[in-house]
């Protein structure tokens, strides 16, 4: 489920290793409204809602700079359920003025290549859900997908993943749908299992 807080980074993104600084002045509120702005103009040039609007971050009342500064904008468009996820930038606020960036760079592409790039590029930022159950669970159990015994422990389907990963991974050539399984499945196994 996703959720404004904490953080609710999208599976399978990789996140950014050392962090640079920015240019942005931009507080977090500000930086916040320029992407609600940027998804408003985004939604009028298309002429197709956006919807579902969640923005996650660490940020709370009590730390507007959090050790993980990550933010991740969720939305729906044009029938896609989106994400654009930025932790490029040491403070919550500079990775939320990317993402209005962001948004602002499809709003140029709409102007310049047309409405059918924008749909290429937002499938891009979307994730395939793996096939469920009628409970909204893994179609198979997640030590099934991970191909981990009944005894296997954390780091067992830890280390199940890694090497899934290094399969399987849409930059390595993999399917998004079947990598999309097996990061669902390592999140199921670390709900049950206790991370």
């Amino acid at each position: 489920m996703t959720t404004a807080y904490p953080l609710a980074w999208p599976l399978g993104w990789p996140r950014t290793g050392a962090r640079t600084t920015s240019r942005f002045r931009t507080g977090t509120s500000a930086a916040a409204k320029n992407v609600m702005e940027e998804l408003r103009r985004f939604s009028s040039d298309t002429g197709r809602k956006v919807e579902s609007v969640i923005i996650s971050s660490n940020v709370s009342l009590m730390d507007e700079k959090p050790r993980d500064p990550g933010v991740a904008c969720y939305f729906r468009w044009d029938g896609i359920d989106g994400c654009i996820a930025v932790d490029r930038y040491p403070t919550p606020a500079e990775n939320l003025q990317a993402i209005s960036l962001v948004i602002e760079a499809e709003r140029t592409k709409l102007r310049h290549g047309g409405l059918h790039i924008v749909r290429a590029a937002f499938r891009g930022y979307a994730a395939l859900p793996p096939p469920k159950d009628a409970s909204g669970q893994l179609a198979r159990p997640w030590r099934d997908v991970l191909g981990v015994t009944a005894a296997a422990t954390l780091p067992d389907a830890e280390a199940a993943y890694r090497q899934a990963v290094k399969l399987h991974h849409p930059d390595r050539g993999g399917d998004p749908a079947v990598f999309n399984g097996y990061t669902d499945a390592i999140r199921q196994a670390r709900e049950e299992l206790g991370r």
